[in-house]
């Protein structure tokens, strides 16, 4: 027996009177979901590279961070070594192959004791800008006119020129460090 189809009246009649599904939501991101999860792990199975990078001179000291980045901490599976992973800038790297138990050593201080077992060296540019060696020298202040006169007296014998000018600078440097 065929059904017969609703008028347009009662078609509206029954739109309005049902309530509809509203329509589904996408899921939230994966990483707001994960953030609390991973927190978690992190203080329950110790620091990473994040802790390390954020330290990574304290640990190390400067002239070795200087050269190096942490790169990736890898746990060993059922309980094999771990392995740290570290980017070093250009021809450093067969002088931190050389510290390598001594970095580990660091690195096992500040994350626990043998956290670490292997150091693994890669090449690389680094992330970091490297800071200068040095800071920049203040220069000092001028000689008075004295010692200036006893110095420009001391050199008068010596013939014009580039060697007279050197060892005018010569003099000013020893004679402002208190030499002399």
């Amino acid at each position: 027996m065929p059904r017969t189809l609703p008028s347009v009246q009662d078609a509206l009649r029954i739109l309005s009177e049902k309530r509809t599904r509203p329509p589904r939501r996408p899921p939230p991101p994966a990483g707001r979901s994960l953030a609390p999860v991973l927190k978690a792990l992190d203080a329950k199975f110790g620091r990473g590279t994040g802790a390390l990078a954020a330290r990574w001179r304290e640990i190390v000291g400067p002239d070795i961070a200087r050269r190096t980045e942490p790169v990736k901490l890898t746990k060993g599976r059922a309980g094999g070594p771990s392995s740290l992973e570290i980017r070093v800038a250009g021809p450093s790297a067969a002088i931190i192959q050389h510290q390598a138990h001594e970095i580990l050593a660091r690195v096992n201080l500040f994350l626990g004791a043998e956290a670490v077992q292997k150091l693994r060296v890669v090449q690389g540019p680094l992330r970091h800008k490297p800071e200068p060696q040095r800071p920049p020298s203040r220069r000092s202040p001028p000689l008075d006119a004295a010692e200036e006169a006893k110095l420009a007296k001391g050199l008068a014998e010596a013939p014009d020129g580039p060697l007279k000018q050197a060892l005018m600078r010569l003099g000013r440097g020893v004679l402002r460090r208190g030499g002399i």
